[in-house]
């Protein structure tokens, strides 16, 4: 059981929560869908959920941002930093956009959300009392995070400036223009970045969560009120498919015992 009891490194995608007008349907599909716990915040905490797996926690469902009623329901890829308003001055400097200076969350951490030059959305978090994610890689955890962007080549010299992140190319470049990310000096990849120029969607980064069988983890969301919007699709990587949840938070399933094929090499 993959889990982690400390602050992740620097550059590291290492929480995801999600903004919906409501946070009792939500608590109710994912909690349904994928066996959380979720547990009530303080009240100072404004009504954010903080959900567990096994007594650890795996993600968090907040309610949306005081006069942001227009604002989508999202899911959010958190990095770590271990400084976050350092983080967000690199985010500045490299023509990124803070939304909002760094803040403190209660004693749990702090944090600010940002936007890369294409615009696609993403938060820092400062570890102190909240590590971030204790579980993943399992059913009900977060395994990958990717973001999808028209920018491609401008997105990897950007989250280069910022973390430091290395690049392996993995795509054909023909039929799927795609990368994995590192971090300095290290192999181990920790997220992946794909060309979605061809597709004309905004930039936005896409949670993976791990299911014990794909194809029944569908079903169900189905059965709870989601849309299937890609999938189910066999790949090296696992089976998987992208729903859009009943508030509308769009997230991907993956079950990588069912991999089909062989893994592609970097160029």
């Amino acid at each position: 059981m993959p889990t982690r009891d400390e602050a992740w490194p620097q550059g590291t995608p290492c929480w995801i929560d999600c903004q919906v007008d409501d946070t009792t349907a939500a608590r109710d599909f994912y909690s349904s869908l994928f066996g959380w716990e979720v547990q009530d915040g303080p009240a100072e905490a404004g009504g954010y959920l903080m959900a567990t797996l096994d007594g650890r926690p795996a993600a968090g469902i907040g309610p949306k941002p005081e006069g942001m009623g227009d604002m989508p329901s999202v899911w959010t890829t958190y990095i770590a930093a271990e400084r976050a308003d350092e983080i967000a001055e690199r985010v500045s400097k490299a023509g990124g956009q803070v939304f909002m200076a760094p803040f403190d969350v209660l004693e749990v951490g702090r944090m600010f959300i940002a936007a890369d030059p294409a615009g696609g959305v993403f938060g820092v978090w400062e570890a102190k009392a909240h590590n971030g994610s204790g579980i993943f890689n399992q059913h009900g955890a977060y395994c990958w995070n990717e973001l999808h962007t028209p920018a491609y080549d401008e997105a990897h010299e950007f989250y280069n400036k910022v973390f430091g992140w290395q690049y392996n190319e993995i795509g054909d470049g023909v039929n799927l223009t795609y990368s994995t990310f590192a971090l300095p000096g290290d192999s181990h990849e920790i997220g992946g970045m794909m060309d979605a120029s061809s597709l004309n969607t905004p930039p936005y980064w896409l949670t993976w969560i791990q299911v014990d069988g794909t194809d029944k983890a569908l079903a169900k969301a189905t059965e709870l009120g989601a849309s299937v919007i890609m999938g189910p699709d066999d790949s090296p990587f696992g089976r998987m498919g992208i729903l859009q949840a009943p508030q509308g938070e769009v997230f991907g399933v993956i079950d990588p015992a069912e991999a089909v094929g062989e893994v592609p090499t970097g160029s």
